[in-house]
């Protein structure tokens, strides 16, 4: 997780308690993509609230804040946990040495999710994967 996105939690926790950050992104050097979620949905309401409440950012980025949608992103041990059983998409830091060849890229049913690292049932077999060696991960919507 960025430094960035650890601020922001931060600071929402303050204000909107229920609300939880998925993701804080930037895009281009000049947008900031922040996906939010809430035990209840995310409401354009709330969207306005955290735009409202990390105003300040608005000075070096343009902001934009949204509900996860469907390919939900995957950033923290009890996201991957929460879907067990879901296909995800995984994208490596570093090349992996599965079978032959290293590999970035890995699409399956994420099979479990401990402190250290997920597992996932891919279609070059069953590979656990580091959180420190996640670069990017979503859910595949179904």
């Amino acid at each position: 997780m960025s430094p960035l996105q650890t601020e922001i939690e931060r600071r929402l926790a303050e204000s909107e308690p229920d609300i939880e950050v998925l993701l804080a992104e930037v895009l281009g050097g000049r947008c900031l993509r922040i996906f939010i979620d809430h035990p209840d949905g995310v409401t354009l309401a709330m969207c306005e609230r955290v735009t409202v409440a990390l105003d300040d950012l608005s000075e070096r980025y343009s902001l934009e804040v949204s509900s996860p949608g469907g390919e939900r992103p995957l950033t923290k041990p009890d996201h991957f946990r929460r879907f067990v059983g879901r296909r995800a998409r995984v994208r490596a830091r570093h090349p992996l040495p599965i079978g032959h060849r290293p590999m970035r890229n890995f699409t399956g049913e994420l099979v479990g999710a401990s402190e250290k690292e997920i597992t996932l049932a891919a279609d070059e077999g069953v590979i656990a994967i580091p959180y420190s060696e996640i670069r990017r991960s979503n859910l595949i919507e179904e």
